[in-house]
């Protein structure tokens, strides 16, 4: 019993001398390792906020890319703050910088479709060929746009649903902007009979688009005969509005043409066709004498 507890207390003893020792060999490498972590938080913050001020002074920037760039030089000074600390203890930075490649390399190859997302999200983020509030086609898909992130953007259709689309499928594909410009032109057409007044079908429209302040009146509508229709001579009025006056205007203008259409006696045709009946009795006479003269031969 007396052997076994000499045995512990020289165990002891042993352990707190290796301790001892190790505690005087490394500790300047701890206490410069400590100065280093407290130092290098404090840097990377003062980076993140350098980067953050520096990006909010260009407008093309959107705050979602400032702030996932910001912490990109947080996490990046950090990183290089914890390989200088592991340096401290003479670890060897190369085989761990080896290693965090061949980790990055890895998670890259099983992230592949999800990196696209993001370098797509970053792209549309920098270039903005849709931003919040403005309603795109795209992919098939329309709607309004409701958020733009790294990995997807959210849009809300014209009946409410919400749709949830991978950036990479916005950025590889042509993207119709119905909002963008200020401006948008609109060709209104409407078929009349053939025996109507064309040109007073075009003068009433002309006025339509005159009383209505929601038509531009520096770009002058005009109206055309676009067709000759089966059923109608369809007439086209040309005119622009502002784009947030677009769809109403149009909506209110063909209502009004048909009501002044119709006061005027201008009439909107059904789609016709003619039917030629040809009687058995003609159909035998006109293939009679081709059938005699096959006799014939």
């Amino acid at each position: 019993m007396e052997m076994q507890t000499e045995n512990l207390m020289t165990a002891a003893q042993a352990a707190l001398a290796q301790a001892s020792e190790f505690a005087v060999s490394y500790a300047f490498s701890i206490l410069g390792a400590i100065i280093l972590i407290i130092a290098g938080f404090i840097v990377a913050g003062m980076v993140e906020k350098w980067v953050r001020r520096t990006l909010d002074r260009f407008p093309s920037f959107d705050v979602t890319l400032t702030s996932f760039l910001s912490k990109i030089a947080r996490y990046a000074v950090l990183i290089l703050v914890g390989v200088t600390v592991l340096a401290q203890f003479g670890v060897q930075t190369a085989s761990i910088i080896a290693a965090l490649g061949a980790a990055g390399l890895a998670i890259g190859l099983a992230l592949q479709g999800t990196l696209q997302n993001v370098a797509a999200g970053i792209m549309l983020l920098v270039l903005k060929p849709f931003r919040v509030g403005e309603f795109v086609e795209a992919s098939g898909i329309s709607g309004t746009i409701q958020t733009i992130g790294l990995f997807a953007t959210e849009m809300k259709t014209v009946d409410g649903l919400y749709i949830l689309a991978p950036n990479s499928s916005l950025w590889n594909t042509s993207v119709t902007n119905y909002s963008r410009n200020p401006r948008r032109r609109n060709d209104l057409v409407i078929g009349i009979g053939y025996n109507d007044d064309i040109d007073l079908a075009q003068k009433t429209m002309l006025d339509l688009a005159a009383s209505d302040d929601r038509v531009l009146a520096d770009q002058e509508p005009a109206t055309f005969v676009s067709e000759l229709g089966d059923s109608a001579v369809n007439i086209t009025m040309r005119y622009w509005t502002t784009t947030a006056d677009w769809w109403q205007t149009r909506l209110d203008l063909t209502k009004a043409a048909k009501k002044a259409f119709d006061e005027k006696g201008i009439s909107i045709p059904f789609p016709q066709r003619d039917v030629h009946y040809l009687p058995l009795d003609s159909k035998a006479q006109t293939t009679s004498p081709a059938k005699k003269s096959t006799a014939k031969r």
